[in-house]
């Protein structure tokens, strides 16, 4: 697992073997330069040491005497955070007892991980850091998929963690566990606190770094006896050797003149966004910057919304699932401008074989994102959004009315149309009516499988921060309780969640943690009694040897959602789908369609792992 910088994210020495490399490994070393490391004696500390630097950039808020429990209570106030997530154990009684008192919504979900996901879910569909307590032990133990896949998808999480006393660190007592060292590989930060005089100033940095630089979640484990300490605002640890974190790098003009350059002199340019896109809110100046110089664009799982989905030039997801005319596009570029994005595999595929014909340009924040994946011809390091801005600044309108009417014909020679039926239910068609008929304003979250690919492929997102997913990771069972993170997030607005069958039961406990709160999602079942993507690679690549993945058995999904208390039916016939996706959708409160779809369908078109763009599986047999 690569070394984390201390605000930033991962560093990486560029091999200097050209003259564009040495002017890349340059650039790198401006934007990344080497922090100054604090004692870590008293505080603790993730990555390499943190105790906490309060008056530094980070800044520290201020306390009045109170126990340990009650400050982290305080601080959370103070900073506004209106809802948190969380499980109770006998590590964290003190800091349960001091939230009794407070104004803080608390959720209580029926596992850690559900937590961990809420607050994820809450997270990325509003842009502020996630809260989620968990007790010492396997309390601690069960966030770890869920901070996985936040840190995976770059997404802002504090989480708080109770801890044995200190006295008893190291000494395998009841319900410890080393979360701290656990939770290295997959946390931005994170921290032991050993003296109660530290958690003041690491309550402040910790919440402060969940979203500075490249956003990511941030741990911090509290021993029992440190949250019944007093916390004397007069004897805190003095600030003389604080943890100075890098500041995210300001674009280099060079850098940028040469990103205007080379779209200026490109004839088939192909814009290439990723989370990057959401997480700085850049929706508006980039279909200012589409609409100025005619490119087409993509986007990732993470981006999408960010660019509507009903626009003439956006193509969709591009990659293994992608639309066949967003990778034909990607082939005859001359012109990658990807924007905040980490140039994932199953975008990319075979590398030497991705966009022959272009040169890549690549902006990001972090620096060991740049030639990770591939070597790229420009790169911008530095905040998208200030990026953006220099650009629009200082670039000339440059219309491509050839390249338009190319795209026009790839988008009508190899159309993305809804598989139909007069029997059995397409899932394609299922998640199309849902579309339809939420008209572009649901916040849709989805699960991770086949159900994802049809939702990236045929859901119109319009907004950004409406469709929410677990890429990176991607992770089963997250599509439940993000989206009651989600609905808690945004009380007023209609959250949907698409999930298969198999990853609702990894997590389908949190149905009472919806009816405990009446959390109003709309919950589509995509139920076609197996692990579809599993199966579907088995069916092309394992000569239908489907080993563990087709369900003898599942309960009745709309008993039990019946049993919670929610409104719940099936469909099994194409002719009635969009009648209960509408009555689905209509529901004033939680509900659930179990939508009964063929076992055998495959997500198509598919480009196999390790090929080119032009690679595609078209049938059900897979390869034309």
């Amino acid at each position: 697992m690569k070394e984390k910088s201390k605000g930033v994210g991962p560093k990486k020495t560029a091999e200097k073997k050209t003259a564009a490399d040495k002017k890349l490994a340059a650039v790198k070393a401006q934007a990344s330069k080497k922090p100054v490391k604090a004692k870590t004696d008293l505080a603790g500390g993730g990555q390499g040491g943190g105790q906490v630097g309060g008056q530094g950039a980070l800044g520290r808020v201020k306390f009045t005497p109170r126990n340990g429990a009650q400050t982290i209570v305080d601080f959370l106030e103070s900073v506004g955070v209106d809802t948190v997530f969380g499980y109770p154990g006998g590590a964290v009684i003190p800091l349960y007892d001091a939230l009794y008192d407070s104004k803080i919504k608390h959720v209580l979900t029926r596992h850690e991980q559900a937590a961990a996901h809420a607050a994820d879910g809450y997270a990325r569909s509003t842009g502020k850091p996630g809260v989620v307590f968990a007790t010492s032990g396997p309390g601690a133990t069960n966030l770890v998929t869920g901070l996985a896949t936040a840190h995976m998808d770059s997404v802002p999480m504090l989480a708080i963690t109770g801890q044995v006393s200190t006295t008893s660190l190291g000494s395998d007592s009841f319900q410890e566990a080393d979360i701290y060292g656990i939770s290295i590989p997959i946390t931005k930060y994170n921290y032991l606190v050993k003296d109660a005089r530290a958690l003041p100033g690491i309550l402040s940095e910790a919440y402060r770094l969940t979203d500075y630089g490249r956003p990511g979640p941030v741990l911090v484990d509290v021993p029992k006896d440190i949250q019944t300490t007093i916390v004397n605002p007069d004897n805190l640890l003095p600030d003389s050797v604080p943890l100075r974190f890098e500041k995210p790098p300001s674009p280099d003009l060079a850098s940028v003149d040469s990103l205007i350059e080379a779209l200026h002199v490109s004839h088939r340019p192909v814009l290439y966004l990723g989370g990057g896109a959401t997480i700085t809110n850049s929706g508006a100046d980039i279909l200012t910057l589409v609409e100025r110089t005619d490119m087409a664009v993509v986007a990732t799982l993470q981006a999408k919304g960010v660019f509507p989905d009903n626009h003439p030039l956006c193509l969709g997801i591009p990659g293994m699932h992608g639309s066949k005319y967003a990778n034909l596009a990607i082939n005859e570029s001359d012109l990658i401008l990807g924007l905040g994005v980490r140039f994932d595999d199953r975008v990319v595929g075979n590398v030497r074989r991705f966009a022959p014909l272009a040169r890549v340009v690549h902006v990001d924040i972090d620096p060991a994102e740049i030639g990770k994946r591939l070597p790229v011809d420009v790169a911008v390091i530095g905040d998208l959004g200030q990026v953006l801005s220099l650009v629009l600044k200082r670039l000339p309108k440059n219309s491509r009315p050839a390249w338009r009417k190319r795209v026009a014909e790839l988008r009508s020679t190899f159309p993305m149309d809804v598989p139909q039926s007069s029997r059995e239910i397409k899932p394609q068609a299922a998640i199309r009516a849902l579309s339809d008929s939420c008209k572009g304003q649901a916040i849709l979250v989805t699960d991770v499988g086949q159900h994802q690919m049809w939702a990236a492929q045929y859901f119109q997102a319009q907004k950004p921060r409406h469709f929410l997913s677990s890429g990176g990771l991607g992770t089963m069972g997250f599509g439940l309780p993000a989206a009651i993170g989600a609905q808690l997030a945004n009380p007023k607005s209609l959250v949907c969640l698409i999930v298969g069958d198999g990853g609702f039961q990894m997590n389908v406990q949190e149905l009472a943690t919806i009816a405990q709160y009446q959390v109003p999602i709309k919950i589509m079942l995509i139920n076609n009694g197996c692990l579809g993507m599993v199966r579907q690679w088995q069916q092309f690549f394992f000569n239908r040897r489907y080993s563990q993945t087709l369900f003898d058995y599942n309960p009745d999904f709309v008993a039990l959602a019946k049993v919670y208390g929610l409104w719940a039916e099936s469909v099994e016939k194409s002719d009635k789908v969009t009648q209960m996706v509408k009555a689905l959708i209509s529901q004033k409160g939680p509900a659930l369609l179990d939508v009964r779809v063929p076992r055998d369908e495959n997500v198509l078109p598919m480009i196999p792992a390790g090929m080119g763009q032009t690679d595609f599986f078209e049938t059900e047999e897979g390869a034309n």
